[in-house]
């Protein structure tokens, strides 16, 4: 970090923005948006949305901290460990979000105020649960306004959720291509016809769709209906109830029941815990980064110990396990994330710098790698010194297990393709990862041919 650096992902906001200054998060608040704030701290919203654990806390700071002559003042809020997005998150994790978003415009509206966008990635996962970040988005209330952010909270959240559950869960991805929400033309396009019949559907995605396709090239008038706020916060229960009743089942794929259809034997699993949890005691990770993490049995070593831990997994059933593990448990030190190592989140936005990719996030202090590797080399051709490249990249220590050719689960990997992979052997490994990492240790894991290396990145 600069002295002062400015958050690109914090620039289209004329209320302020976000900077670093000696690698501490600060917000600057402007002038424009003076009277909201003050507004927001004297009318006793901020105090109560704390407390309720909705609102991410800060304090207000040193105001020379300012970056520009527009400032009124500059706070300091609680710093988020990781940043996520919707694309990397599972289901639930989006359902809780909306949720979320809705619960805070409720008790906004009983405090003279509103959200003046709804945006996803104002959201983030902060103790094992969804937190408003952006304390810029509140605004005074004006009786017979509509809400301005329905819009966008349909794009962002309602219309993604009705397309994972009616049609695939994976379309998530689409906040990937769309960074303001999934277009609801779009939406209601690929949504099956049985969802007109639901009237929440059907006013808020499909009615809602044709209405912004017929006023798209019209000219803006001014808006003389009043909405009563009675109306407004029945709009608010309507799309409480529209997303209550959005729900979708993790089940059917290949991967969300792995720990059921695994080689281990019990005492191999417990021996492998054993070494992992060594290896953590001894090297004492600020955060762990589980890679291929399926629905987090592992990652839980770390996070029970009280570190901050995200879980990454390709699979969405298994993610959705794993973060309903986590909400039931009311884990706090576990975030399941979805991630296709193969094709990482990217930087998406303007100049691809409003949302970081993930390589961007890292370096973590740890990775773990555990039963990964042949995923990489096998199925999708990665070679080892690509693979060691990468984690080198990506964390200061590695646990990596090596699971050998003869292993059953590389012998199902090569069931259905020939074998071109004559450099896949423990010898190439050790070879190619010497060049970026220094081993410490490796252990042979019990009635197994499998071995478990920790590993630290060489500085080149």
């Amino acid at each position: 970090m600069t002295l002062n650096d400015k958050q690109s992902g914090s620039f289209r906001d004329p209320s302020g923005f976000l900077f670093f200054r000696d690698g501490l998060l600060y917000r600057q608040v402007n002038t424009y948006y003076k009277e909201n704030y003050d507004f927001l701290i004297g009318s006793g919203l901020y105090d109560k949305l704390v407390k309720e654990n909705l609102l991410i806390p800060h304090e207000e700071a040193d105001p020379d901290y300012a970056l520009s002559g527009q400032a009124y003042k500059v706070i300091k809020p609680d710093r988020v460990p990781f940043i996520s997005y919707p694309y990397e998150w599972c289901f639930s994790q989006l359902k809780d979000a909306a949720l979320t978003t809705l619960k805070i415009q409720k008790i906004a509206l009983d405090y003279g105020m509103s959200l003046k966008d709804c945006s996803a990635y104002n959201i983030q996962f902060y103790n094992g649960k969804p937190v408003f970040i952006d304390t810029l988005s509140f605004e005074k209330y004006k009786e017979g306004e509509p809400w301005v952010a329905y819009r966008q909270f349909c794009q962002h959240f309602l219309a993604p959720l009705a397309l994972m559950k009616y049609k695939d869960v994976r379309l998530n991805q689409l906040f990937r291509i769309y960074i303001d929400g999934v277009p609801l033309d779009l939406a209601a396009s690929l949504l099956p016809f049985r969802t007109r019949f639901s009237f929440s559907l059907l006013s808020h995605i499909h009615i809602h769709a044709k209405s912004q396709k017929h006023y798209a090239d019209k000219a803006v008038k001014p808006v003389h209906r009043q909405v009563k706020k009675f109306a407004l916060l029945g709009l608010v229960d309507n799309l409480q109830t529209a997303v209550n009743k959005i729900t979708w089942k993790a089940a059917g794929t290949e991967w969300g029941d792995y720990y059921q259809d695994t080689n281990y034997s019990s005492s191999a699993q417990r021996h492998k815990m054993e070494i992992i949890k060594t290896c953590i005691e001894k090297y004492k990770p600020r955060n762990v980064w589980d890679l291929g993490a399926n629905n987090g049995f592992f990652s839980r070593i770390a996070s029970d110990s009280d570190i901050p831990t995200i879980a990454f997994d390709i699979d969405p059933v298994a993610v959705e396990l794993d973060y309903l593990e986590c909400r039931q448990k009311k884990e706090t030190q576990l975030l399941p994330l979805l991630l296709d190592l193969t094709n990482p989140s990217p930087g998406i936005g303007w100049k691809n710098k409003e949302r970081m990719s993930f390589i961007e996030r890292g370096p973590a202090d740890m990775v773990m790698a555990l039963a990964l590797i042949h995923h990489l080399a096998i199925s999708n051709n990665v070679p080892l010194i690509n693979i060691a490249e990468f984690f080198h990249n990506t964390c200061k220590t590695l646990i990596i297990e090596f699971v050998p050719k003869n292993d059953s689960q590389v012998q199902r990997l090569l069931a259905t393709r020939e074998d071109i992979f004559p450099h896949y052997t423990q010898q190439d490994f050790e070879k190619n990862f010497s060049g970026y990492f220094d081993i410490l240790e490796s252990h042979s894991i019990n009635e197994s041919e499998r071995t478990l290396y920790l590993l630290q990145r060489k500085a080149i």
